[in-house]
């Protein structure tokens, strides 16, 4: 299989394997115009299996999501066919309209215009509380 390298844009390596589509879905990729490769369980002596993104064009990202969806990606920006910056993501401290509580009495359930807000309680195990009424969200990427 033979992809091309590109020029200008944004590859986003050590996806967990399975999670690439995540990511493609959520970032909406299906409606650039630009080219865009997904590439499944890629080898990866770091990880056993990966997925990569390509996308032939800079693009704005929030990191914070993708560091929730998985907080093990790498976003490598390309400019003029070489990689000029590297960023490793983390799980974010904070989500904003990221995920949804699910507690039916909490005060977002009822104002819809209120911001849905997580705060990280617990790095290890990926646990997210909602600033409102103290829910739990856990992350699925850990």
């Amino acid at each position: 299989m033979k992809i091309d390298a590109i020029h200008r844009g944004i590859v986003l390596d050590h996806i967990k394997a399975g999670r690439g589509m995540d990511v493609y879905r959520y970032l909406k990729l299906d409606e650039l115009d630009c080219p865009v490769a997904y590439i499944r369980n890629v080898r990866s002596g770091a990880i056993g299996r990966k997925d990569i993104i390509k996308i032939d064009e800079e693009i704005n990202l929030d990191l914070d999501v993708l560091g929730y969806i998985d907080p093990g990606i790498t976003v490598n920006i390309i400019k003029d066919g070489h990689v000029t910056e590297k960023k490793k993501l983390s799980l974010p401290v904070q989500l904003v309209n990221v995920i949804h509580c699910k507690n039916p009495r909490c005060i977002t359930s009822v104002e819809g215009s209120l911001d849905q807000l997580f705060r990280l309680k617990d790095r290890e195990r990926g646990v997210y509380r909602c600033v409102y009424c103290d829910a739990e969200r856990k992350s699925k990427a850990l």
